[in-house]
């Protein structure tokens, strides 16, 4: 139907709310379309996102005419406001997680205001659970409702002092605030021995403090204050976000589904720890001096290793809470985002071998004992372990940084980051006198180093390729400088460089690689540019020494945030976020690239 509003809104329409253990995604419209209970990787409550007939919300609406939506976080915290202006009112939503103990269930808090105007509110909760497969048994108290799930595994309370009403499935609520007026919705899940919250306006007042400051405290431990400083913070608070304050562990992306190109079959689940993402979560974060995040990280992964009978080997992707079983599994019910299936949960790349994974965890680490705490005997000994598998291993063929479907092959990206393992380890042991076999190590670090200038060198395209023997190019080379493993300013890698601009780049976006080469992925469609890619290639331009280029394409790339600075995995040929989201990947390489670029930039005398 003409002027009829789209069924889905973009990705990008959605800002971000959690408390360490889960996320919601709220949208300008005010609807909370995707959150999973109790933790990122749970059953979702809420997946409107994935499915906007059955995939169940929560929406609170204003009844104003012509409204029009703005959208932005408290600075320097993670609670959200959501404001509707008209020409006969303007109301506001705060929509925030506090962060409670370990043990305690989320709560999401959701508190509606009239600033002018005298507003007309409806509410409507409408739970669908275990990934839309399951409607709510409803029961109302006072001041509350309660939505079970048939198993009654998920109970979810719901309290307000506006009248709540039963709608099929549904509760839902209509009341008036006047100007100045507000009220409160609190969603909680209700566990077995605990009480449930006192909800009345002065504990959410103080919840809404307590929030605030928690987030301010955190983000006040940063020592970044480069020129960059609001976008910086923001991606840190967005990863701190998905980090599980009960575990440790830290997830890619707290969302599942999401495609990398609509329609297509490029939908992944991505609510899981992987060794590669954390690490490099970590190391964004270490950067600007946020350094508790990597201890609980490392003291969750050497628990994963002595719950396993080889401490040698890192398993490429665990379950948030340690388990090493993920099955990939396709969920016919939900129609997916705008069509596109199949809509799959659990990841099976748990079972691939990935080497690069040693590298990026090593480079954590050995910052991380230079910026945090120095690495405990303990967790040295295993690291010795690591290497000396890596040592045996690191010419294997493998699946790859990107987990590509067509079989193993021998990649660059994997071959230099299993020179950053061993270069790493090596740098390590130097500076903290540990015992470890050198000369072995050193050898094979040599070996591989030659190994890549050998065998992944086209002397005909001067460029590093992406696998070996083959022509095609693969953006994840721009990590060799990045790394170290290169300079710069090296001819080879400058000729690289070029044949990325040439082959890859549009603007300031960058494919990760050639899908219509002949090193296919083993999948159909297309996809968007990655944006990690982006960020690493202008972090090469600066580290070069190319920085106005850097500057002015980086000033481009935080064009392609959405309103409150998030970032999808991929920005799609209309300028639109494809691929789950926010994509950690992203955020961490934002944080890099401004904090090289930045300090290269004062170096050379440039002004803010």
């Amino acid at each position: 139907m003409v002027g009829s509003p789209p069924r889905y809104a973009p990705i990008e329409h959605y800002g971000i709310v959690g408390d360490l253990k889960t996320v919601a995604l709220v949208g300008l419209n005010g609807s909370i379309d995707f959150c999973c209970l109790p933790h990122f990787d749970s059953p979702s409550v809420f997946a409107r996102l994935l499915d906007a007939d059955r995939g169940g919300h929560f929406v609170i609406e204003p009844d104003l005419r012509g409204v029009r939506h703005k959208q932005m976080y408290l600075p320097d915290t993670n609670v959200l406001l959501t404001r509707f202006l008209a020409d006969d009112g303007v109301a506001e939503i705060s929509d925030f997680m506090p962060i409670f103990k370990v043990g305690e269930p989320s709560r999401i808090v959701r508190r509606v205001k009239a600033v002018r105007g005298t507003i007309r509110i409806r509410m409507r909760c409408s739970p669908r659970f275990d990934y839309a497969r399951q409607q709510p048994t409803i029961t109302f108290g006072e001041s509350e409702a309660r939505m079970v799930s048939p198993d009654e595994r998920v109970v979810l309370r719901l309290v307000s002092n506006a009248p709540l009403n039963r709608e099929g499935d549904d509760v839902v609520s209509e009341f008036t605030l006047a100007p100045g007026q507000s009220t409160a919705f609190v969603l909680e899940q209700l566990f077995v021995g605990v009480e449930p919250a006192q909800v009345d306006p002065t504990s959410v007042a103080e919840w809404f403090k307590d929030t605030v400051n928690f987030w301010r405290r955190w983000i006040g431990r940063s020592t970044y204050r480069g020129r960059w400083r609001d976008e910086v913070h923001r991606s840190a608070l967005v990863l701190k976000l998905l980090q599980s304050r009960e575990w440790g562990s830290i997830v890619a992306a707290p969302t599942f589904g999401l495609p990398e190109t609509i329609g297509g079959e490029r939908n992944w689940d991505y609510r899981y720890t992987w060794v590669r993402d954390a690490s490099f979560t970590l190391y964004g974060l270490i950067r600007i001096g946020l350094t508790g995040e990597a201890k609980a990280f490392i003291d969750w992964l050497v628990q994963r290793v002595a719950e396993t009978s080889d401490r040698s080997r890192l398993q490429t992707i665990y379950g948030i809470d340690g388990r090493t079983t993920l099955p990939e599994r396709e969920l016919p019910q939900l129609e997916g985002y705008m069509g596109s299936r199949p809509v799959r949960i659990g990841n099976a790349a748990y079972r691939q071998l990935q080497l690069d994974i040693y590298g990026e965890f090593l480079d954590a680490l050995y910052l991380y004992d230079e910026h945090g705490e120095p690495t405990s005997y303990d967790v040295w000994s295993w690291v010795t372990e690591l290497v000396d598998w890596v040592c045996g291993n690191w010419h294997q063929p493998d699946d790859g940084v990107w987990e590509v479907r067509s079989g193993p092959r021998e990649f660059l990206y994997s071959r230099v980051m299993c020179w950053v393992a061993i270069d790493r380890a090596l740098r390590l042991a130097d500076k903290r006198s540990f015992p470890a076999p050198i000369q072995l190590w050193r050898e094979t670090r040599d070996a591989i180093y030659t190994d890549v200038f050998e065998n992944f060198w086209d002397a005909d395209e001067q460029t590093f390729v992406g696998i070996r023997g083959a022509k095609s190019l693969d953006a994840s080379c721009l990590i060799m400088p990045l790394v170290r493993f290169i300079g710069p300013t090296d001819p080879r890698w400058l000729s690289t460089l070029n044949a990325v601009e040439r082959r890859l780049q549009q603007d300031s976006l960058i494919f990760r690689y050639d899908l219509e080469g002949p090193e296919t992925d083993g999948l159909s469609g297309t996809e968007g540019t990655f944006s990690i890619c982006s960020f690493w290639y202008i972090e090469c331009l600066s580290r070069s020494g190319d920085l106005q280029k850097a500057r002015f394409y980086f000033d481009k790339m935080l064009g392609y945030a959405n309103h409150v600075g998030l970032y999808a995995e991929e920005v799609g040929p209309k300028g639109e976020h494809l691929g789950n989201f926010p994509q950690a990947l992203t955020h961490l390489a934002l944080i890099s690239a401004a904090y090289d670029l930045d300090r290269r930039l004062s170096g050379a005398g440039w002004k803010a």
